[in-house]
């Protein structure tokens, strides 16, 4: 039997799962470590093979593929432990990521300090040479000027070097000569290109991200070269495929080499399951709900297919790859609930994290969390966490939970109750976030609720929302590590081409995108792969008074039609209507950045198999929850639950690794696939948990 296998690593746990060819799924929780998470994984690999009842090497041996999201990118950009960087750059030009665009992320806070920029001034350093923006060198490079700027940076002990240089996406020569120098030179650095990592228009944007890139990709290099050598020693020959931002996955030199792309390489896993979970569900419009021990992720799936951006912000940090359009809040299971100097409880962003992790863990913390409430009101069984591997400390969350009832002056069940609405609220604006403010109604939307705390909270979210409908799969707990077995080999290529629609030439314009294709084609084959291609094309289009752009989808222009260039213009004003509610059609549309994403498809994952059971379970267990007031309710077993087989709230229905909560009124319906589909009680829609 031959298996593939995801392993999606996150701020407290990491999560593991196994899908043979039948469709058959094994999955596993283990704690995260985050000094060196190659332990967590190999960890978490020996209990998933204990599950299969087998040894290490052989489910190793017998494993295809391996499908990994990470997190240490985004940690060393969030917690400003990545590389030191130099940058060398145009002379004359050293302040852009300081200067930025001149805009904060908030406009109106007068007091908002700016981002502190990843490379201080004086590793930042300029190099004599100038390319026009028409691609003419102007100022060719001065080699004494550049190894000067070597020797400076050989002075400051970096051990990573950023290029970027003006106009290089058009005559990248320049910057070509300097990488092969610095890596001469510096034979042990780190070296980012811009015209390798970014490759357009907007300097600060260009001139960031290749920063994050080679701030971050230090580390993740030296991270994915460990686990290689970990999985290897262990039995597994096999590729190791990494998640992208974007949703797709790359082999892990091209993850190395474009570093800045796996910033939001777990959650991104999360909304490549979403897609698949659409698909299998026949539902289109899915608001996906990730809520794990540390943040929440929330994203937006429409018709299907989830939205790509290019304008994302990572700790005050632009990222202009394309990413998913994905939401991240401070709000998990971990979130630290305390009490202000004016007797405000505020729960999150801070995380009690995997180490020392939640009161109730035993693991040392003395902080009250979400998950600390959430056992104090009865919502968790102590024994049964993780499937009985470990107990939750209910006197250690009592304690902690005690601490804030004392400082809000209120006793323990309100405090643990507020802590508990205080979140909920919390995480229904970062719904509204993705949805309402970008002028789309959620109520047309189904709730996806996955990651292993979101059950406990999800029908009371949806509650804020004014929405009817929940859908938890069976594997909730690990779905963003399932999903990541239904993502394709993705490349994605940008060219620069600015002008207006009407005046491009449309033999230029098919041109430019043969020859995006055909490089993208070049990578695929160069990663060895030797399946299925398709190729998506896109723009980035804009009014001519703008400044900024908007993704416009092309793959519904007939590209040998004469009137290419209308075709495209009205895509864009289509777009433009869509996203807010105008388009100015005597106005001139704006091609500026021309892309193509090569997809290699993978094979997919099999659908976990029907199921059989078509008779109705009786509740495993009555428990003691606390709903405004103590109530006895019965507690199923998600996986004994019959096809079909209606369960009212209040109850609980749980698993090894997921809880779901069904409050008064609640009514969820066993899938044939064993999923949950929940309809909230409509009487109680609108004002939250009462």
């Amino acid at each position: 039997m031959s298996y593939k296998i995801g392993i999606d690593v996150g701020g407290t746990f990491t999560d593991l799962v196994a899908v043979d060819g039948t469709g058959r799924v094994v999955h596993t929780k283990t704690a995260s470590t985050p000094a060196d998470q190659s332990v967590g994984v190999m960890d978490g690999l020996a209990l998933l093979a204990v599950a299969l009842d087998t040894q290490l090497g052989a489910l190793l041996g017998n494993t295809e593929r391996i499908f990994h999201g990470t997190t240490v990118a985004t940690n060393a950009l969030l917690e400003r432990k990545g590389a030191r960087v130099g940058l060398l750059t145009t002379e004359g030009h050293i302040d852009v990521l300081e200067m930025r665009e001149g805009l904060k992320d908030d406009r109106y806070n007068l007091r908002m300090p700016p981002p502190e920029p990843l490379v201080p001034r004086d590793r930042r350093l300029g190099v004599e040479e100038r390319i026009r923006a028409d691609g003419r060198v102007e100022t060719a490079l001065n080699t004494a000027s550049l190894s000067q700027a070597i020797h400076a940076l050989k002075n400051e002990t970096v051990d990573s070097v950023a290029v970027c240089y003006f106009h290089s996406y058009r005559t990248p020569a320049h910057e070509r000569m300097t990488g092969e120098v610095v890596r001469a030179a510096m034979p042990d650095s780190y070296v980012s290109l811009s015209c390798d990592v970014i490759p357009q228009i907007k300097e600060y944007e260009r001139t960031c991200t290749t920063v994050v890139n080679a701030y971050v990709g230090p580390a993740l290099e030296r991270y994915l070269q460990r686990l290689e050598v970990r999985l290897r020693e262990a039995g597994y020959d096999g590729p190791m495929l990494i998640i992208q931002s974007h949703g797709g996955v790359a082999t892990v030199a091209d993850a190395i080499s474009l570093a800045a792309g796996a910033v939001l390489s777990g959650p991104a896993g999360g909304v490549a399951g979403s897609r698949h979970v659409a698909r299998l569900i026949g539902l289109g419009d899915l608001i996906p709900f990730d809520m794990g021990g540390t943040s929440t992720d929330i994203s937006l799936i429409t018709g299907g297919e989830a939205a790509i951006s290019s304008d994302r912000r990572l700790a005050g940090h632009r990222v202009g790859l394309q990413s998913l359009d994905i939401v991240s809040i401070g709000a998990g299971g971990g979130s630290i609930a305390k009490v202000d100097a004016g007797g405000v409880l505020h729960v999150g962003p801070e995380s009690a994290g995997a180490m020392p992790g939640p009161a109730c863990y035993g693991r040392g913390g003395t902080v009250a969390t979400v998950t600390d409430a959430n056992l104090v009101l009865g919502y968790l069984n102590a024994a049964n966490f993780l499937g009985g591997r470990a107990k939750l400390d209910a006197a250690a969350a009592e304690a902690a939970v005690d601490r804030i009832a004392a400082a809000l002056g209120v006793d323990r069940m309100t405090a643990a109750e507020g802590i508990h609405r205080v979140i909920n609220t919390r995480m229904a604006e970062g719904v509204r976030l993705v949805s309402v403010r970008r002028g789309i109604d959620p109520r047309r939307y189904a709730l996806l609720s996955f990651g292993g705390a979101a059950g406990l909270h999800i029908t009371d979210i949806a509650r804020h929302l004014d929405l009817r409908r929940v859908i938890v799969p069976r594997l909730a707990a690990v779905l963003s590590a399932w999903g990541m077995l239904a993502t394709d080999l993705r490349y994605e290529l940008a060219r620069t081409h600015i002008g207006d629609a009407s005046a491009l030439a449309p033999e230029d314009l098919r041109r430019m995108f043969d020859e995006m294709e055909a490089d993208g084609r070049e990578r695929l084959a160069a990663a060895r792969f030797e399946g299925p291609v398709r190729m998506r094309r896109s723009a980035d289009m804009r009014y001519g008074e703008q400044i900024f752009e908007i993704a416009v989808e092309l793959d519904r222009v007939d590209w040998p039609r004469g009137d290419l260039m209308q075709q495209m213009a009205e895509a864009f004003h289509g777009r433009h209507e869509e996203l807010y509610t105008y388009s100015l059609r005597d106005q001139e549309a704006v091609l500026v950045n021309a892309r193509v994403a090569a997809i290699g498809e993978l094979p997919p994952v099999p659908a976990e198999p029907a199921r059989n059971v078509v008779k109705s379970s009786s509740p495993l267990s009555r428990r003691r929850v606390y709903l405004g007031a103590w109530q006895e309710i019965p507690v199923f077993g998600f996986d004994e639950l019959g096809v079909g087989q209606i369960v009212e709230g209040p109850a609980v229905v749980e698993s090894s690794t997921t809880t779901v909560l069904l409050r008064a009124g609640d009514r969820a319906q066993a899938t044939p696939l064993g999923w949950l589909d929940v309809t909230v009680n409509e009487r109680q829609v609108r004002g939250g948990m009462h």
